[in-house]
């Protein structure tokens, strides 16, 4: 039920996040994290997600404040987690807006089952006009809703961080979007070795759309403010 269902992964436990992560990538999910409430929400406003798992208790912002937020703007599924397996805990959590709840500790099996269930449930997306539906970048054509890379008949195979990048780079159009933000958007920790991470998967996606990767076309380096995707 995976398909190309993105995922954001919202814990303050490092080693859950990671193991979470890990699983749900293995079983075809593009999985994004955040390791906070102010983080999530900074995701949340440059990234449309298929459905959010999300933990209750966290310092600073708690998980149903976060839940309550994310109801009053979209309608992104939400699974909660949590330590606490009263029931008041969970009618809190439904009234919160939640679809499901599973309490810590949990077999990661049935996180799969009830994260597939609930993307069942979940009516089509209405087809859009806001927005194109193919960007064509040299050879390459690019299919959005579907996030599908072609050349040709031959479909480009895309890694889930790079997915995830062409993502990004689409919902910003002709702007540049900043090397620190990048490493937000992918959920990842904010530090120079990540910055050139990031830099290395760009050079990798070049070479998947550019006709001269050390010449970039449609994937620009705008000299101090970061990388841009400017298709024909």
């Amino acid at each position: 039920m995976s398909g190309d269902a993105h995922l954001l992964i919202v814990d303050d436990d490092e080693r859950i996040r990671g193991l979470l992560q890990k699983f749900l990538m293995r079983n075809g999910y593009l999985v994004t994290v955040a390791k906070e409430a102010a983080h999530a929400r900074r995701l949340l406003g440059g990234l449309d997600f298929d459905l959010i798992v999300l933990d209750v208790m966290m310092p600073g912002e708690d998980g149903l404040s976060l839940t309550n937020f994310i109801r009053s703007k979209m309608k992104t599924p939400v699974l909660l987690l949590t330590a606490k397996g009263e029931t008041e805990n969970r009618i809190a959590g439904l009234e919160a807006g939640a679809d499901d709840y599973l309490s810590k500790p949990f077999e990661p099996k049935e996180l799969l089952l009830r994260i597939n269930a609930i993307l069942r449930r979940m009516p089509q997306a209405e087809a859009v006009d806001d927005g194109p539906k193919f960007l064509h970048l040299g050879n390459i054509r690019y299919e959005v809703e579907r996030g599908e890379m072609w050349e040709g008949v031959e479909q480009v195979r895309l890694t889930a961080t790079e997915a995830q990048l062409m993502r990004i780079f689409v919902a910003a159009l002709g702007e540049p979007v900043s090397r620190s933000d990048l490493v937000e958007r992918l959920g990842r920790d904010g530090d120079q070795a990540q910055e050139r991470a990031v830099d290395v998967q760009i050079t990798r996606l070049r070479r998947k759309i550019e006709r001269d990767p050390k010449q970039p076309r449609y994937l620009q380096t705008v000299r101090g403010a970061g990388y841009m995707l400017t298709p024909e």
